[in-house]
């Protein structure tokens, strides 16, 4: 597998998140303001995108308006790993892994040590296998339960 980087939501990218969130599991406010800023990885398998996961900067004004958890040794700011999505053909083969890995490196190069995601609760066991430790309360988006997560490394 390879993967590529973006610095603007590219087509694959939405069209994976369209099929994953919107079409199986029927969020309605898929696309945001946050994909204009954010670094955006696309994992292709023999040149067809097969998962997808964006970065950002979560700043302290976004924690306070937002109603983001601050974890205690959290920095001022921080970065975050967000809609993490696999193709439903390529799910439980370790792809979602290697996307979260490609991720953190990328957050490592950025110059921190440490990131935080918002989880779907159903996701958590999978999260917690790569490290990440659950933090606040859980709440929720479109009335899916979430909860926010965190891994230094």
């Amino acid at each position: 597998m390879e993967h590529k980087i973006f610095d603007a939501l590219p087509v694959e990218a939405a069209r994976i998140r369209t099929e994953v969130f919107i079409e199986e599991q029927g969020f309605s406010q898929e696309f945001d303001e946050t994909d204009k800023t954010a670094r955006h990885i696309v994992l292709f398998d023999g040149g067809s995108p097969v998962a997808v996961c964006r970065i950002y900067r979560i700043s302290p004004h976004q924690e306070a308006h937002e109603g983001i958890p601050k974890a205690k040794s959290e920095p001022a700011d921080c970065l975050a790993i967000g809609r993490i999505a696999v193709k439903k053909q390529y799910r439980g083969q370790s792809v979602g892994s290697l996307l979260l890995r490609l991720a953190e490196m990328e957050i490592a190069k950025m110059g921190t040590a440490s990131a935080i995601l918002h989880a779907q609760c159903r996701a958590r066991e999978f999260y917690e296998k790569q490290g990440y430790q659950a933090y606040g309360e859980m709440d929720y988006e479109e009335g899916c339960p979430h909860i926010w997560m965190r891994k230094s490394f």
